[in-house]
């Protein structure tokens, strides 16, 4: 008794953590940039989304495959949506904004605005 409980309770709150990247999706979609969303890290969360489905089916435990594979359908939604609002092939930059200069390139800045009135500058 005890011991269904537990399954039943783990199976109910693995579903519920699965679907709270939901947020980030919401997040990702109404600001219309994934710039500060790990792609990395999603993937790495749906390869062990993905062995945990099959070991559960390979046992035949509906307590790991149910929540593992809401996960598994959250986690690659995630990552789709993510990848849409990334700009072309640089998939770290916001998406929309050009690549960013570093800062060491002469042209990065610009030239220096000139002061007036400062007594130093003559």
């Amino acid at each position: 008794m005890v011991e269904s409980a537990l399954a039943v309770g783990a199976a109910s709150w693995g579903v519920l953590m699965a679907v709270s990247p939901v947020l980030q999706i919401v997040r990702v979609v109404r600001r219309r940039s994934s710039e500060d969303l790990s792609i990395s890290y999603f993937s790495v969360l749906i390869v062990g989304f993905a062995l945990w489905v099959a070991y559960g089916i390979s046992i035949q435990n509906a307590t790991l495959i149910v929540p593992n594979s809401v996960a598994l359908i959250v986690g690659v939604s995630t990552i789709a949506i993510a990848a849409r609002y990334r700009s072309g092939d640089d998939r770290d930059e916001p998406a929309g904004r050009p690549p960013a200069q570093p800062l060491s390139s002469p042209d990065a800045r610009g030239p220096a605005p000139r002061r007036t009135g400062d007594p130093d500058l003559g």
